[in-house]
């Protein structure tokens, strides 16, 4: 069994170097196990994945891979020196209108290291256990937005009132934007962010990445060196 689904992901994973940056990857079992969790989290509406684990383990190239096979755009944050709460509201402002007027798959990659405000974990528990952020759209923009949305809320046989078209808009994101938070546990830092933003782990699947068991070291070392000649 774990063979055949070892040929499905190695095409998949062929199928994503082809159209983007190339990833590496070793697809051992325990890798397998992790791509079939995640997809299994982010292919439900309203499934977010928070994965934990020490650096190097694969999260984030197992996290793309998964949203690949969901049919799924990663979208991260460009963090640099100057990037703000303001620089965060306008990318959430992005992947909500491409999720919720597009109806397009969006899968949110953040990492630890990406959040250098820990106030941009209060949009991301708003995100996370209701998918409406407070004052992430001013009221033009909302406008905007529920004239955008109100074809498809006819379309559904909906009365197209204000709220029903805001309500039909945040449900679309709900369906459409998945996040794969990562986190290392190492240190305090992970405790302390899910004691002060709950829905980091109350609103997420949480899949523990654990050292990799002997057969995958072997596994990497026998593709790594498959074509180094051993005198």
């Amino acid at each position: 069994r774990s063979r055949g689904l070892g040929d499905v992901y190695k095409r998949q994973l062929r199928e994503y170097n082809d159209t983007n940056a190339v990833m590496d990857l070793v697809l051992f079992e325990d890798a397998m196990k992790h791509v079939c969790r995640i997809t299994r989290i982010i292919a439900a509406d309203a499934g977010h994945a928070l994965l934990v684990g020490v650096g190097g383990s694969g999260k984030q190239s197992l996290s793309r891979l998964s949203a690949f096979i969901c049919m799924q755009t990663t979208t991260t944050i460009m963090i640099s020196s100057t990037y703000g709460l303001n620089d965060l509201k306008t990318d959430l402002q992005v992947m909500y209108n491409k999720s919720g007027l597009k109806d397009e798959g969006i899968m949110f990659l953040l990492t630890e290291g990406q959040i250098t405000n820990e106030k941009f974990l209060v949009f991301i528990n708003d995100l996370l256990s209701s998918g409406e952020i407070a004052d992430l759209f001013a009221t033009e923009d909302k406008d905007g937005i529920v004239n955008g949305i109100r074809p498809a809320v006819k379309s559904a046989g909906i009365l197209d009132s204000r709220d029903n078209c805001w309500n039909y808009y945040i449900q679309r994101v709900r369906k459409n934007l998945h996040m794969c938070l990562c986190f290392s546990p190492v240190g305090d830092g992970f405790r302390n962010k899910a004691r002060k933003f709950p829905a980091l782990v109350n609103s997420t699947v949480i899949d523990w990445f654990q050292p990799w068991p002997e057969d995958a070291l072997l596994s990497v070392a026998n593709k790594f060196l498959a074509d180094v000649e051993m005198q």
